[in-house]
């Protein structure tokens, strides 16, 4: 085993103030010491590493890496901002580069469990669940009291289909950490088990807890808030909700200028002259993507057209948007490019989007959601790609976004004002590419898939070039891996209980109704220009 760098200043006081303050979440401490440290002595990958860790936590996730990627630099045999490397690319949407720094960090410390369980993780995101789901339980008989270990080892049970065990796993977890926030809403998240009233009094015991993390807190009350749901306490369960997302708001802030004025940009830049003056790109016709608002229905559909022989799903995947921010100052980067290098950038995803595939059907999905505000860069170097816009009800859209926790990167879900805002954006960017690029897009309305499915079906198939197959029908007979929140719904008939239920909570939703505007009164179509 190689020799660990020495890191300066290890035994700095201010370093160890610092680790304490992240320890107990107190960011804006840490912050202060760690920056001046570090004009003093940039130098110091300890040092750089703990700023990294801050600014994964405040969502800064880009920077995380850059610091990480220092750290790594200044001290190589040091494998610990490796591992955090390896983390943070894993949640960027990049498990691929993430096992190659695996690969280097078993060379040096193979008996590290935190090693094996980040491994699990990143087979995971791979794709490859079977490995995945044995390395846990390898790392759970060598470690069996890691709640986190149980609770990422349910996740996988949960993605595969595997529903009983996992609900025991999440509950191995809790027995173990009663106050593990993550793992009681993992619970709820579920969406097809309801909490008992012990359950209810546990939580609410975990939320008495002295000195409980604001990621406990913001978890539990998020499942509490289902739990009330689903017992038709609209009041208490709207209170718990309005205090997860205020406080989750509070460590990830929204920035919702940048999301309008991208919108704004990417109006003027692409118009319909600047698309005819732009042909080519890479012709494959494989990708299949699913856009629009988180909530509305991306992974129904997604589950139906992967009943398909000829379709693979692979979830959501992360390479369009790393694709479009590393050309440069989107959108005028995009329009920059050449007919070579649309080509190879349409290339260069086939090839990135290659290790989530497992099998050799001709056509594959790519369901990421927030891909609708980069419809003009698909087009652009995928012009023979399918685009399919998710769309449902505003309303029912944010409002089920408002009750939904996500792990990271959907900021815009903590706020009331900021749903309305996002999803006014998003009409209004897809009503330009309908004018720009008429026809390029097929809108499913959520409520009419429900309503006439296999009509809604059918034109779907079709815009695909796909035959019509019974299967697509029965698609909750389909066995495959399914990673999202919708998971177990769409293991089930579809049913139209959820299309309404934000009417229970109208009385709060002004501030909803306000953000969207003419929207919400044009819908299912877009407001006049």
């Amino acid at each position: 085993m190689a020799t660990q760098a020495p890191l300066p200043g290890r035994y700095d006081p201010r370093l160890i103030e610092a680790a304490m303050a992240l320890n107990q979440n107190r960011l804006e401490i840490a912050e202060r010491i760690l920056k001046p440290y570090l004009k003093e002595d940039p130098f110091d990958a300890a040092a750089v590493r703990m700023l990294a860790e801050l600014a994964a936590r405040i969502g800064r996730i880009r920077d995380a890496e850059n610091l990480l990627r220092r750290a790594v630099e200044l001290a190589p045999g040091w494998m610990p901002p490796k591992a955090n490397l390896a983390l943070v690319l894993g949640r960027m949407g990049r498990p691929a580069e993430a096992m190659e720094l695996l690969d280097d960090i078993f060379a040096e410390q193979p008996e590290e469990v935190g090693h094996w369980n980040l491994k699990a993780a990143t087979l995971g995101r791979l794709g490859d669940f079977e490995e995945a789901i044995a390395m846990y339980e390898a790392v759970l008989r060598r470690a069996p009291k890691q709640p986190r270990v149980w609770m990422s080892y349910a996740h996988m049970l949960k993605t595969v289909g595997r529903l009983d065990e996992g609900i025991a796993a999440y509950r191995k977890a809790i027995d173990i950490r009663p106050t593990l926030g993550e793992a009681w809403w993992s619970l709820a998240n579920l969406k097809t088990i309801k909490f008992t009233e012990d359950d209810v009094a546990a939580m609410n015991r975990a939320l008495e807890t002295p000195a409980l993390s604001d990621e406990d807190r913001l978890h539990l009350d998020f499942a509490l808030g289902k739990s009330m749901h689903d017992r038709g306490r609209v009041d208490e369960a709207f209170a718990c909700y309005a205090r997860a997302n205020a406080l989750r708001l509070k460590l990830q802030p929204h920035a919702r200028k940048d999301v309008h004025k991208l919108v704004d940009r990417s109006i003027e830049a692409f118009t319909r002259d600047s698309f005819a003056e732009r042909t080519g790109g890479c012709g494959s016709p494989e990708p299949i993507f699913i856009v629009g608002m988180t909530r509305a229905g991306s992974t129904l559909l997604e589950q139906i057209l992967a009943s398909h022989s000829m379709v693979e799903g692979t979830s959501e995947l992360q390479d369009v948007p790393i694709l479009a921010r590393r050309s440069g100052k989107y959108p005028r980067s995009a329009l920059d490019l050449g007919e070579d290098e649309r080509r190879a950038l349409g290339d260069e995803y086939l090839k990135r989007t290659a290790v989530q595939r497992r099998t050799d059907k001709p056509f594959f999905i790519d369901k990421l959601p927030n891909n609708w505000m980069w419809v003009p860069f698909i087009h652009l170097i995928l012009p023979n790609a399918k685009i399919i816009d998710a769309r449902r009800h505003p309303l029912g859209c944010c409002f089920s976004n408002f009750r939904q926790h996500f792990a990271h990167g959907q900021t815009w879900t903590y706020d009331l004002e900021d749903l309305g805002h996002y999803y006014a954006d998003y009409v209004r960017l897809m009503a330009h590419i309908d004018v720009v690029l008429p026809g390029r897009v097929h809108r499913i309305i959520y409520e009419r898939m429900v309503d006439d499915t296999e009509q809604q079906v059918r034109r779907l198939l079709d815009h695909c070039g796909l035959e019509f197959e019974p299967a697509c029908l029965e698609f909750h007979k389909t066995v495959r891996a399914v990673r999202t929140p919708s998971s177990e719904q769409v293991r089930q008939p579809i049913y139209r209980d959820a299309t309404d239920e934000w009417r229970r909570y109208e009385k709060y939703l002004g501030p909803l109704k306000e953000a969207l505007g003419p929207v919400l009164q044009a819908y299912p179509d877009a407001p006049a220009a």
